[in-house]
């Protein structure tokens, strides 16, 4: 291996690793809901905004993070937004005022933003372009590795250590991952721009094929964003009546489901060439996993059989971000990509606050009618997702023959 691809190979494994750091720090509010509710004495529609500060943090931020990336690159960039992300965790250490929590998730979306965007940029520098979607589908594998263990491991530790140790441990972990990127990762240099910065985002937001692509996508987030970084456990044991253990790791199959669809769907879609179709299809197999986990009483083995599936058609978040960009000129490509990513994992704000509303509404968490009502929620946006990427290819259908006539 040269030594050009000996970095490459670093750099992007460091980012990847960051990227699995911030799953991690996702789905926390998952295992210590009931903690964290009990601390500052709050209901599920609060706990529910508090967990989609995260994504309005993530989403706020992604546009002049991207512009950062460009001008100062991925080593001078990520070190203050892993930083970022520890300052977030320090309020449910020394406070019990509530909005201190709020404010702290807000910040650990807004680092945790800089892994997915530095890693977009980092194999964009580093990799040819026909890699970008295999590259990314990896990085999301290695990814996704945290939110497993963002599961029953650390939800043993809390039970062991308590949860304030937990949130404690990660901060350390943080700090030392904010050392060893900036040290590793080199500066990195990209070609001059030959557009203004405001000229190429007016260019992105008034396209219409990659508004309509990011809506849609971010539609279909509910499995990951809503179910299965926060609502998931509570609903398996009150709906399902399962203990804390199984119901902790049940919804981590979801996880483990996206690790192996990353790169299976990525291949798919590659070799067929037919991106939007295998939306489709994900969008309509999940809708129909959802139905199933609601109106029918599944047994233990079923149930992960239908995370797993669940999250193999997950993966349909890569497809979607690389099909945005294919509606754009090259040179936008990247910020296309930053865009797409912040419109999509927005939703995840819409997402939680609307359970936690319907739940809330019909009863709190503790009650299985309100849990199944705020849940009924993602079969139906998913419906509604796999219906726009349907318009969209027969939209494009449309276009490319009568370009071929």
């Amino acid at each position: 291996m040269t030594k050009t691809r000996l970095i490459a190979w670093t750099v992007w494994m460091i980012g990847s690793i960051f990227y699995a750091y911030q799953y991690i720090l996702r789905v926390m509010p998952n295992i210590m809901l009931k903690d964290i509710m009990q601390q500052f004495n709050i209901d599920a529609a609060v706990f529910g905004q508090f967990s989609g500060f995260y994504y309005i943090g993530y989403a706020a931020i992604h546009l002049p993070l991207g512009i950062m990336l460009d001008r100062y690159g991925p080593k001078n960039v990520m070190p203050l937004c892993i930083l970022l992300t520890v300052v977030g965790l320090t309020p449910i250490l020394f406070t019990d005022y509530w909005v201190y929590p709020i404010v702290g998730r807000a910040l650990i979306g807004m680092g945790s933003s800089a892994a997915i965007l530095g890693l977009f940029k980092i194999i964009r520098l580093t990799f040819t372009e026909e890699r970008f979607t295999r590259m990314l589908s990896l990085s999301v594998t290695i990814g996704l590795v945290g939110a497993i263990y963002g599961g029953e491991p650390v939800s043993y530790l809390c039970d062991k250590l308590g949860y304030k140790a937990v949130v404690e441990l990660f901060a350390m972990l943080g700090l030392l991952l904010a050392v060893i990127t900036y040290f590793i990762v080199p500066n990195m240099k990209k070609a001059e721009q030959t557009t203004t910065v405001s000229h190429d985002i007016i260019s992105v937001l008034t396209n219409k094929k990659v508004i309509m692509c990011c809506l849609f996508a971010g539609l279909m987030v509910g499995p990951l964003e809503g179910f299965a970084d926060v609502w998931g456990s509570e609903f398996l044991k009150q709906v399902y009546g399962l203990e804390k253990s199984s119901a902790t790791s049940l919804p981590s199959m979801i996880f483990i489901g996206m690790c192996f669809g990353a790169p299976a769907i990525s291949f798919i879609a590659e070799k067929t060439g037919r991106y939007l179709a295998t939306i489709v299809g994900a969008g309509i197999v999940m809708a129909a996993g959802f139905s199933a986990l609601i109106f029918w009483q599944l047994t233990h083995n079923l149930i992960v059989f239908n995370f797993v599936l669940i999250g193999v058609c997950c993966a349909y978040q890569i497809l979607a971000i690389y099909q945005a960009s294919t509606y754009v000129s090259e040179h936008v490509a990247g910020l296309t990509t930053a865009i797409a990513n912040m419109i999509i994992m927005s939703f995840g704000y819409i997402f939680h606050t609307v359970i936690g509303l319907i739940v809330n509404t019909n009863g709190g968490p503790s009650v299985s009618g309100a849990l199944v009502s705020g849940v009924m929620f993602i079969p139906i946006t998913l419906a509604i997702g796999a219906v726009g990427f349907t318009f969209l290819l027969i939209q494009d259908s449309v276009l490319k023959k009568q370009s071929v006539q």
